[in-house]
């Protein structure tokens, strides 16, 4: 039996501190490569502008969260939050609506960070393809991402079997191997002036863009895509019940991971566009950074950008089972989905939610188009975002949340922050994804995206009916309302 069981339900286990889950959370900046050469093609040096504006609105955002978190230190992240919030709601009939709004909340979460993992393991096949010609021709490019897919996904599950504190060194390990050159690229042709500021005043907008509904269609759906990389730091906070002090860990790891992106996506923007124009980053939109570091350090140094790339994304993909994988146990636990995948192994690993997420990753592979399934990704995370923050507002507004300690505040009058987003977010952003979807690449991943997020209602309510008595009667909930006591009980940094 698990050593982290208590009252019949698997618990994480509290074993990182802020630095450690920052450095699990290290694969967010990277998150910009695949986007690099995309925002460019539709907007051109504004860009820079995008991804500035997109991390500030994750200060915001994650201000929020930041309270969230210590207020519920038991919740993991953006899923455990909305299920606390929506679950208390005085809802009549046979089924507690509330539950349903917060798991499906959870469930879009886990949607929108899931597929990162099929994303990535295609790119690392498309650049080992590339860089070894010998695997290129005894192999595909969808052979080399599903050989990849099985042996990353492999390999990090028995790395973290033994729990999140292993998981945070390889995370210290891989920010070394990707980070640090990622810096090196973002800031060496400043150094050697290979930026020509002029790429980026003399092509600000694209010649034929106008402020009509088409155009601000599109830049609400490339804030839903910018967002999806660019507000991703709020993963940090989805470890709250395995901070060892999240009162004061959350909070440092939301903050060091929201400066990181903010000067590297700005940076490696600005370079990009800099180096090659914005004609050069439409030319190479799948990986600009390889012809920059071939610029500035020559053949030698495209090789070491594609192995370090590489490093980058299995940081990417281990950043991203993580998170999911808590996603999916919050999701038990509360009893919104089947109870075995909220299981844990001695060292407090879902050991069963992370299988769960290697195999549906190993099926969206066959996709084949990372476009595709990142643009149907965008649709959960947005919407997870946009529901997480009106769940904020209610926790700020409800009476039966009146009462609870909140070891962090977000500065007064938040709560009308959080409400702005929230509407920001759904339904604007999400109608903009959607439409730039039909623009780009047809309306197949926008409808794997629905179906994926259609889905959850069955296994939910199988849920609901595993959670009832033998004879048909429904289990009481522990607690239906928020008070004191609760806090007591969420607050105990013990398992």
């Amino acid at each position: 039996m698990s050593e982290n069981r208590v009252d019949g339900v698997d618990h994480l286990k509290r074993s990182i501190n802020w630095k450690q889950g920052m450095a699990i959370a290290l694969g967010v900046p990277l998150l910009i490569l695949p986007s690099l050469g995309y925002l460019p093609m539709y907007v051109s040096a504004a860009a820079i502008l995008i991804w500035a504006i997109s991390v500030l609105q994750g200060f915001l955002q994650n201000a929020a969260y930041a309270e969230m978190a210590t207020t519920f230190p038991k919740a993991s992240g953006l899923p455990g939050f909305a299920q606390l919030v929506f679950r208390n709601e005085d809802f009549k009939g046979k089924y507690d609506k509330g539950k349903l709004i917060g798991g499906f909340t959870a469930w879009s979460y886990w949607f929108g960070w899931n597929p990162i993992l099929a994303i990535f393991a295609i790119l690392v096949g498309g650049y080992l393809h590339g860089l070894f010609p010998v695997l290129g021709e005894t192999f595909s490019e969808y052979q080399l991402a599903l050989i990849s897919g099985v042996v990353i996904f492999g390999g990090l599950y028995v790395v973290n079997w033994f729990g999140l504190k292993d998981g945070a060194i390889l995370g210290y390990i891989l920010a070394a191997i990707s980070l640090i050159p990622l810096v090196v690229l973002a800031v060496a042709p400043f150094a050697t002036g290979h930026v020509d500021m002029s790429n980026i005043t003399g092509n600000w907008w694209p010649s034929d863009w106008g402020w009509d509904l088409h155009h601000i269609l599109m830049l609400f759906g490339i804030f839903a895509i910018s967002q999806w990389s660019a507000c991703a730091w709020e993963t940090a906070a989805i470890y709250g019940p395995e901070y060892k002090n999240p009162a004061k860990d959350v909070p440092k790891a939301l903050l060091a991971c929201g400066l990181i992106c903010l000067v590297l996506y700005v940076l490696l923007q600005t370079a990009v566009i800099g180096v090659l124009g914005v004609d050069g980053v439409q030319a190479q939109a799948v990986s600009p950074l390889i012809p920059v570091a071939q610029a500035v350090f020559g053949q030698a140094g495209s090789i070491v950008t594609i192995i370090m790339l590489v490093a980058a994304m299995v940081l990417i993909i281990q950043t991203a089972y993580l998170g999911s994988s808590r996603a999916m146990h919050s999701m038990s636990t509360e009893g919104n989905l089947p109870a075995f995948i909220g299981k844990t192994n001695r060292q407090g690993t879902p050991f069963v939610a992370m299988l769960i997420i290697g195999a549906f990753n190993l099926v969206l592979i066959s996709m084949g188009n990372a476009a595709a399934i990142l643009a149907a990704s965008a649709i959960g995370y947005t919407l997870a975002n946009g529901i997480s923050l009106l769940a904020y507002v209610r926790a700020k507004k409800h009476p039966a949340f009146a009462n609870l300690e909140r070891p962090f505040k977000a500065p007064k009058g938040w709560k009308h922050v959080a409400l702005v987003f929230g509407l920001f977010n759904v339904p604007f952003c999400v109608v903009g994804v959607v439409y730039l979807n039909s623009l780009e690449i047809g309306w197949t991943s926008t409808w794997v995206g629905f179906l994926v997020l259609a889905l959850y209602l069955p296994i939910w309510l199988y849920s609901q009916r595993e959670k009832r008595r033998p004879h048909g009667e429904p289990i009481e909930e522990t607690v239906q309302t928020v008070d004191a006591t609760e806090q007591e009980r969420v607050l105990d940094p013990t398992p």
